[in-house]
C-alpha cells in the first residue's frame, strides 16, 4: 500500500511539473484571453449601477430621478458612440495623434486563428471604460443641468474627446512612445472624465444657495446615503474587473498570477483610502463623516488603477491612503473657489487620478517621471479645451441650465416630469 502510494505521489509530482512547463496551447489561451475580457467587463459595466446609485443617494430627493436617467441613457449613448466611431478611432491605424474613422465591426476569424483573443471581447471590455468616463461627468454636474444638453456632451466625450486621448496612449500613439505609462486608466478614463466634469462644473456654475454672499457654504446633503453607500460597494466589486480585466490575458498561469495580485492590491489601495479619510473626519471635525468615506474608497480606488500589479501590498494600501487624503483635503478646497462639485467627482477622479499616474514611479521601474507628467499634462489640456467647446456651444444653441424656477422644483419635475419619492415631501 505505502508503495502504491509513493508511486502515485511521485507520478502526480512528474504530471504537475510537466503541466506547469508546459506551453499553452494557442486557442486555450485565445479561449481564455476572450473570457477574461467579457467576464472583467460585466464587473465594469455593473459599475454604472455604482455610479447611478452613488449619485442618486447624493443628490436631494427632488433631483433623484433625473440622476437615473442620466446614467442608464449615458451608458447607452456610450455603447453607441463606441461603435460607430470611438473604438476605430482609439485603436484602428493610430498615427501618433488619431486612430480610424470608421465604423467599427467584429472580424474574428477562427481559421486560421488570428490574434490573441476575439475583437468582439475587445471592444467590449473597451467600450465600458468609456461609459465610466462619462459617468463621472454626471455626478459634478447634478441638479442644475439640462438632460438633453448633458446626453449630447456624453455623444461627443464617447465618440471623440475620449477615443482620440486614448490612441495617444493605449493606441500606440505618441503618448506610448514618449514612455507614458497608465496600467488601467488613472488618467486616461479617469483623469478626463475628471477634467470634463471639472470644466462642465465651471462653466454651469454652482447650484442656487449653496453658496452665501459672504463665502460661507451652504450644505446640500444627499437624500439617501444608504442607496450611496451601496453604490460605492458596487464600484468596489466592479473595479476589480477594470483593474484585473486589464492585465489584456488569462491565458497563462503567470497572467492569473497577476490578475490575482492585481486584485489585492485594488482592495487594500481602496481600503486604505477608507481608513485615512475615517481618521481626519474624526479629527477635522470630531465625527465620522461618511461621504468622505466613501469617496475615500473610491479614491483610493482611482489611484491604484494606474499601477495596480507592479507595487507591494503596503506600497498600495500607502497609495490608496493618499488618495483618501487628497479627497478628504480638497473637497473643501474646491468649495473655497466656489466649485459646485455635488458628489465630489473631481477631488476623486482628478486629483487622486493625477496622484496615481505620477505614482507609477514608486513600482515600476520603465516609469519616469517626466513621462507621466507630460501624459497628465496633455491629457488634460486636451480634455479641457474640447470639454469647454462643447460645453459652451450647446450652451449657445440650446442652453445647458434649467432655470432657476426649475432648479428650485427640483429638476426631476421639469426634466422627466416623475418624483423618485412620491410619498414623501421633498
Amino acid at each position: 500500500m505505502k508503495r502504491i502510494f509513493t508511486l502515485g505521489f511521485i507520478s502526480a509530482c512528474l504530471f504537475t511539473t510537466s503541466f506547469a512547463n508546459a506551453a499553452v496551447d494557442a486557442e486555450v489561451a485565445y479561449i481564455f484571453n476572450s473570457f477574461s475580457f467579457l467576464v472583467h467587463g460585466f464587473l465594469v459595466m455593473l459599475m454604472a449601477a455604482g455610479f447611478c446609485m452613488l449619485e442618486t443617494g447624493l443628490v436631494r430627493a427632488k433631483n433623484a430621478v433625473v440622476q437615473c436617467a442620466k446614467n442608464i441613457g449615458l451608458y447607452s449613448i456610450a455603447g453607441i458612440m463606441f461603435a460607430v466611431v470611438g473604438y476605430n478611432l482609439m485603436y484602428m491605424d493610430v498615427s501618433g495623434w488619431i486612430g480610424s474613422f470608421s465604423i467599427w465591426g467584429p472580424s474574428d476569424k477562427l481559421e486560421p486563428l488570428e490574434g490573441d483573443y476575439s475583437s468582439g471581447s475587445d471592444w467590449w471590455f473597451q467600450m465600458v471604460f468609456c461609459a465610466t468616463a462619462a459617468s463621472i461627468v454626471s455626478g459634478a454636474v447634478a441638479e442644475r443641468v439640462k438632460l438633453s444638453s448633458f446626453l449630447i456632451f456624453v455623444v461627443v466625450l464617447c465618440g471623440f474627446i475620449y477615443p482620440i486621448q486614448g490612441s495617444w496612449s493605449w493606441g500606440g500613439g505618441y503618448l506610448s512612445e514618449a514612455g507614458f505609462l497608465d496600467f488601467a486608466g488613472s488618467s486616461i478614463v479617469h483623469g478626463v472624465g475628471g477634467w470634463a466634469a471639472l470644466t462642465g462644473a465651471i462653466i454651469l456654475g454652482a447650484r442656487k444657495g449653496k453658496y452665501a454672499s459672504d463665502g460661507s457654504v451652504n450644505p446640500m446633503p444627499g437624500s439617501n446615503l444608504p442607496l450611496a453607500t451601496l453604490g460605492t460597494f458596487i464600484l468596489w466589486f466592479g473595479w476589480f474587473g477594470f483593474n484585473g480585466g486589464s492585465q489584456l490575458a488569462m491565458g497563462s498561469a503567470a497572467d492569473v498570477s497577476a490578475i490575482s495580485n492585481i486584485y489585492i492590491n485594488t482592495n487594500l489601495a481602496a481600503a486604505g483610502g477608507v481608513v485615512v479619510a475615517i481618521i481626519l473626519t474624526m479629527l477635522f471635525y470630531k465625527k465620522t463623516d461618511l461621504t468622505m468615506a466613501l469617496n475615500g474608497a473610491l479614491g483610493g480606488l482611482v489611484a491604484i488603477t494606474a499601477e495596480p500589479l507592479a507595487p507591494s501590498p503596503m506600497l498600495a494600501i500607502f497609495i490608496g491612503a493618499v488618495g483618501g487624503l487628497i479627497v478628504v483635503l480638497s473637497i473643501p478646497m474646491l468649495d473655497k473657489f466656489k466649485v459646485d462639485d455635488v458628489v465630489g467627482a473631481v477631488p476623486v477622479h482628478l486629483f487622486a487620478g493625477i496622484w496615481g499616474t505620477i505614482a507609477v514611479v514608486f513600482s515600476n521601474s520603465d516609469a519616469n517621471i517626466g513621462a507621466q507628467l507630460y501624459g497628465i499634462l496633455a491629457i488634460g489640456a486636451f480634455t479641457i479645451i474640447a470639454s469647454s467647446i462643447v460645453w459652451y456651444a450647446i450652451k449657445i444653441i440650446i442652453g445647458i441650465r434649467v432655470s432657476e424656477e426649475q432648479e428650485l422644483e427640483g429638476v426631476d419635475v421639469s426634466e422627466v416630469g416623475m418624483e423618485a419619492y412620491p410619498d414623501f415631501k421633498k
